[in-house]
């Protein structure tokens, strides 16, 4: 059964085989990270680190039985009790309610772990499959999101408030 665990350096080789893995499929609906990401892959795993440890984000990663990478969730900009949402499946997985699954479930991580009241997450127009997620799991439209915000492309920013969780 997977697992939603918050990442470790022992998870650098599965993520980026996740991420070259799925390369294509989330270049569909995001913007590609270029071939500059892949290339310093584990330097920005360890900056990431530094950065959960500093407290300024927390970074989870949906763990399949076999060690392999099946998501990452990531909470950042953690401040005054908010954060920003992100989030990415493998394509395999992508249509199974897993991204709306663990995404309620980091609401509740959110809220118990890391002392957050509200989540806030954008995606863009023609990303049906993330606007499904967000709304699933309670998220609501709060106002335009600009092509600075999504990597080049308009959309909605969504909220959700987690004092339910408290």
């Amino acid at each position: 059964m997977p697992e939603l665990v918050q990442l470790h350096v022992g998870h650098g080789s599965a993520v980026l085989a996740f991420e070259l893995a799925n390369r294509a499929y989330f270049a569909a609906s995001i913007s590609d990270r270029g071939d500059e990401f892949f290339d310093q892959f584990l330097d920005r795993h360890s900056a990431l680190l530094a950065e959960q440890e500093a407290g300024t984000c927390a970074f989870y990663v949906l763990v399949a039985g076999d060690g392999s990478a099946l998501g990452r969730f990531n909470l950042y900009d953690i401040r005054d009790g908010t954060a920003r949402l992100g989030y990415r499946v493998a394509q395999h997985v992508a249509g199974r309610g897993v991204a709306t699954k663990c995404v309620q479930e980091l609401c509740r991580i959110a809220a118990t772990r890391h002392g957050l009241r509200t989540l806030r997450a954008a995606t863009s127009h023609d990303n049906a499959a993330s606007r499904k997620v967000l709304t699933k799991a309670g998220f609501v439209p709060v106002g335009p999101a600009t092509p600075a915000d999504l990597g080049g492309k308009s959309g909605t920013w969504y909220q959700r408030d987690l004092r339910p969780y408290v």
